[in-house]
């Protein structure tokens, strides 16, 4: 089978938008896999606004990073559709080139990401790369540093920086593509309160801009705190798609998904 049903070879269509009032991202039975024979992704679908907030949730292994490969075209899927309004994900070069302009991954280990020597550098690859002008690439590198206050990282070699700072410069480097989707996976690993704090502020600055965000963690405190909505996943299919206080608040869904009960789910509940 090719990467992609042929359904894919379309965008969201005016019928289909009106069955599906406010989505932007589309999702339709998506299943994906890294071995013949082994699915990593089962039958995955979303619906997702612009500007909505989604956790998806999930032990190790649940399907959480397969289902952010996939959406951001990195990992081809088997079977199903993905579109936004004017645009679906097809496996062809131009297609792909187009949807990672505007689909952004953020990976969960920045050393996966970042290929160049400089902070400079490695910031200013996905625009040129784009085929910008110098100075639209030094506008969009100029915004990044300054939505993430690092510019005084900007000359320094990337082997050099701490594991928090090279997260921060991965995210810089998909910023600067200006992605009307962010995917972003396990951001809040390897970060302290002030990072935590300060990534915080990023996506809420990223939500009234109208970015569509979907974050992969097992954080429930952090998904709690942060999301619309909570997807959850186990063994690639989901098994849950509500608001956290619903989704969090479900012993029987967090023990499937060997995930912790939030703090603040507690604290609700007592009040």
């Amino acid at each position: 089978m090719g990467a992609l049903t042929a359904r894919t070879h379309r965008w969201l269509d005016p019928l289909e938008a009106a069955n599906n009032p406010g989505a932007f991202l589309v999702v339709e039975n998506v299943s994906a896999a890294y071995t013949a024979g082994h699915l990593a992704l089962r039958q995955f679908s979303c619906s997702v606004a612009r500007g909505e907030r989604v956790a998806l949730l999930g032990a190790n292994g649940s399907g959480k990073t397969t289902s952010l490969l996939v959406l951001a075209g990195a990992l081809a899927a088997h079977a199903g559709t993905i579109c936004m309004p004017d645009l679906a994900l097809v496996q062809t070069s131009g297609a792909l080139r187009a949807w990672r302009q505007r689909v952004g991954l953020v990976l969960a280990d920045p050393d996966d990401q970042l290929i160049a020597p400089t902070v400079a550098d490695d910031i200013a690859f996905g625009p040129r790369n784009m085929g910008l002008a110098d100075a639209d690439v030094s506008l969009r590198v100029g915004e990044a540093v300054e939505a993430l206050g690092i510019e005084a990282l900007l000359p320094r070699a990337i082997h050099r920086l701490s594991l928090g700072e090279r997260k921060r410069v991965a995210l810089a480097g998909v910023l600067a593509l200006r992605p009307d989707v962010l995917l972003l996976d396990e951001p809040t690993t390897g970060l302290d309160r002030r990072g935590r704090e300060g990534l915080r502020a990023l996506l809420a600055a990223r939500r009234r801009a109208g970015t569509t965000i979907l974050i992969a963690t097992h954080d429930t405190d952090f998904a709690w705190d942060w999301a619309d909505r909570a997807i959850v996943l186990e063994a690639g299919r989901v098994i849950a798609s509500a608001t956290p206080a619903v989704v969090l608040t479900d012993r029987d869904v967090l023990d499937r998904a060997w995930l912790d009960r939030p703090a603040a789910a507690g604290k609700a509940a007592g009040s």
